[in-house]
């Protein structure tokens, strides 16, 4: 029966097979890029099964897909490797940016609540925020829907009907525990959004 270890050597060699086109520079920086990957979220995730792992990085023939059309490899019109049609995009964005958007807008709305177009200016963040989560390659369709209903519209719903109910409790302590709540739901979701991602 194979090892970790294995299954991971077996994985690379696919890779390097399939990027063989590659040049040997590029081609060495690509499989030392996704061992790393592989060790790092082996240890973040140590329960974690080898072949999870493995097949959240992705295909071997896409991965060196993408590579070669990155490097320039592919010729204009040529079908991409193996009869894969177009090579899978990469994150423009940094995976960082729309969990910092969906997270921090609410805490700076609950510190500076009366100072003119925070609310606004909130809002319209954790929109952005929400449409970046929805458009990165960093996630699953299922992990972004979650993360956007986490994030964005359970809390926008619960401020909404909070501000606009009567049957809100009156004072600080209250809105100060519903603040809190909400903050902790939001970190808890980006943190796992954080750790849940691809690379």
């Amino acid at each position: 029966m194979k090892t970790s270890a294995d299954l991971a050597l077996d994985y690379l060699s696919a890779v390097e097979r399939e990027a063989s086109t590659l040049p040997a520079d590029r081609r060495q920086e690509l499989l030392a890029d996704l061992a790393e990957h592989i060790e790092v979220t082996r240890a973040e995730r140590p329960d974690a099964p080898i072949g999870k792992i493995l097949a959240e990085l992705g295909d071997p023939r896409t991965i060196a897909a993408t590579a070669l059309a990155e490097a320039g490899n592919t010729v204009a019109g040529a079908p991409a490797p193996s009869g894969l049609g177009a090579p899978a995009r990469r994150g423009k964005v940094h995976p960082l940016v729309p969990l910092l958007m969906l997270t921090l807008p609410f805490l700076f709305a609950a510190v500076f609540p009366d100072v003119p177009g925070v609310r606004l200016c909130s809002t319209l963040f954790r929109v952005i925020g929400a449409v970046l989560l929805c458009t990165s390659v960093h996630w699953t369709p299922v992990q972004k829907t979650t993360g956007v209903l986490l994030t964005a519209v359970l809390p926008t719903v619960a401020i909404s009907i909070w501000m606009w109910s009567t049957t809100a409790p009156a004072g600080d302590a209250p809105a100060l525990l519903a603040n809190l709540a909400t903050l902790v739901l939001l970190a808890g979701t980006a943190t796992w959004l954080w750790r849940a991602r691809r690379a």
